[in-house]
């Protein structure tokens, strides 16, 4: 399942080496999301795995990110015990900038002064 969610990056944590093939590195986002007059603020924590722990190098805390993630769930047994995990795990951050809405600028062409060169009908 893939996902989008934006917010600002409020931790980034170190690389962990969980086994000899295993790393990851987590982060903190804040989401704030209004609704009627009320806000709702979440602190949602994401991880990154393995080759994609990188991608949080170009990334500082207080940047405002769009996150792309996938749902993740696990289930772990030993000795009888069951246990679940769910995880969100992200594949992807692009930071977003104030201008990101802006609209695109105006084609770089000249156009000809109206009159010149019109050989349209109407």
């Amino acid at each position: 399942m893939n996902f989008e969610i934006e917010g600002r990056i409020i931790e980034i944590y170190p690389v962990e080496q969980i086994t000899d093939s295993f790393r990851k590195r987590e982060f903190v986002i804040e989401h704030t999301e209004n609704v009627s007059d009320r806000a709702f603020t979440d602190f949602i924590k994401f991880q990154l795995i393995q080759d994609r722990c990188n991608i949080l190098d170009k990334f500082k805390a207080g940047q405002d990110v769009k996150v792309s993630f996938n749902l993740r769930g696990r289930k772990y047994e030993k000795g009888g015990d069951i246990r679940y995990f769910t995880n969100l795990e992200a594949w992807r951050l692009e930071g977003m900038s104030a201008t990101q809405d802006a609209p695109p600028p105006p084609p770089d062409y000249d156009l000809p002064p109206a009159g010149e060169g019109d050989d349209l009908p109407f």
